[in-house]
């Protein structure tokens, strides 16, 4: 068992400044288990992912909780409820993080799904149904160019290509990562399911909002309506023509950078005008470079590769605007006498949060004085795979400083501690 669990407190009292206390130590110690420079790193399916999974695992059985692993490795904590035979309820999020990135992305729910059931367990509450804090593997996609790894897992959707996918640094497939942690690989990569949507009564997100809507209007907590859905290339390739950069005139030159360039900037102009329309997007290129092994001042790139991810609320919008990326680098490529090779497409679908879950989420929000609001979630999240597998799926969100996927990301406890008593009132009387 980790040392660290020993210096929790013992007390019978888990009054909200215990509470307080215990919620702050936790971050604290998960911070120490996967430090890294400025921020935290916890890789998918890697060392700093399953110590904060242990860390976890281990409290839980300090405090009397039952504890599990499920087939595809995720951590599962069970407080038994009154109807034990009943379908349950699930609550939680991920524990893996974007490489240097923040302490709270992920670990804040499923923390608060531990603290929630740890005070039932300390207070003598049983709650009506089974609760499960799960703390789910992968959903970062910048480990294996991914997302929704422990979470699709569960429900039969990683293909071939998914675990064939290589580590960003190491090159070693997703399937032997997975393996490595005790997950059922041969029943993941036959399509296994090992959860029904029939038997989850609902399942509950509590996250950091990752953006500056809630600052902006003041507000500690809020509840989800919607996430939006994503479709990614890891890697496209444009190919021009290598030249000497004097002795090749503009007419002559196929200069992949500049092809490039005049292809991300029609995205942009595109993206514009659809939000001129009041249509939900978002376009992001977040890696993009020339070939270190021969690109040189002197010298015309004959080669250039980017990655690229558009988001949506809208399917039809995802759709649309990706025939239109299509067509926009066939463009390109016949005006500028270049290629642009893109390798196999990603789609997570968006999803919608369940109308009954969101108003009891809001009127657990005034039980505790409250002023909360539904707002649509522009980061994707664990709770769309379970909302699109049929299960009746909410998010609590909490409000956080600096954004997110970076080392400044920040979060005050006391609103943390808003977000836990939302979440606890609703597992007490759950819209079943």
């Amino acid at each position: 068992m980790n040392s660290r669990i020993h210096q929790f407190p013992k007390v019978q009292d888990f009054g909200s400044k215990t509470r307080h206390k215990f919620a702050t130590k936790i971050f604290e110690d998960l911070r120490e288990l996967s430090v890294d420079g400025p921020g935290v790193s916890r890789a998918t399916y890697g060392s700093g992912e399953t110590a904060a999974m242990q860390y976890c695992a281990d409290l839980a059985e300090a405090e009397g909780l039952t504890v599990s692993y499920d087939e595809v490795a995720n951590l599962v904590i069970e407080l038994p409820g009154k109807a034990p035979n009943e379908p349950h309820i699930i609550c939680g999020s991920h524990l893996d993080s974007v490489p240097q990135g923040g302490n709270f992305d992920g670990a804040a729910g499923v923390i608060a799904g531990l603290i929630s059931v740890i005070r039932m367990k300390r207070e003598g509450v049983v709650p009506p149904r089974t609760v499960r804090v799960m703390a789910l593997r992968g959903e970062e996609s910048a480990w294996f160019g991914q997302c929704y790894l422990g979470s699709g897992a569960l429900f039969g959707e990683l293909t071939e290509t998914d675990l064939n996918r290589p580590h960003r640094t190491t090159g070693k497939s997703l399937e032997s990562y997975m393996a490595d942690v005790g997950a059922k690989t041969d029943a993941i990569r036959a399509g296994d399911k090992f959860l029904q949507a029939s038997d989850v009564a609902g399942y509950i997100e509590l996250h950091i909002e990752q953006g500056p809507v809630m600052v902006a209007r003041d507000m500690p907590v809020a509840v989800v309506t919607g996430l939006r859905g994503n479709i990614r290339h890891q890697n496209i390739v444009c190919r021009g023509e290598a030249g000497h950069a004097g002795a090749v005139p503009r007419w002559l030159r196929h200069d992949a950078v500049l092809a490039t360039a005049d292809l991300l900037h029609r995205f942009d102009s595109h993206w514009a005008a659809l939000q001129e329309r009041g249509l939900d997007l978002v376009l992001t290129t977040g890696m993009l470079s020339t070939n270190s092994d021969d690109h040189a001042m002197s010298r015309i790139p004959g080669e250039c590769s980017f990655c690229l991810e558009i988001r949506s609320q809208s399917i039809d919008t995802l759709e649309a605007f990706y025939q239109l990326i299509r067509t926009e680098a066939d463009n390109v490529g016949r005006e500028r006498g270049v290629t642009f090779d893109f390798d196999e497409r990603s789609l997570a679908d968006p999803a919608v949060m369940d109308d009954r879950w969101i108003k009891h989420l809001l009127d657990c929000c005034k039980k505790n004085n409250l002023e909360a609001e539904p707002i649509p979630s522009g980061a994707g999240h664990d709770a769309a795979v379970f909302a699109n597998a049929g299960i009746p799926s909410a998010m609590i969100f909490i409000r956080n400083e600096n954004g997110s996927h970076n080392p400044n990301e920040s979060m005050e406890i006391d609103d943390f501690m808003y977000g836990i008593d939302v979440l606890y009132t609703s597992l007490l009387d759950p819209p079943l």
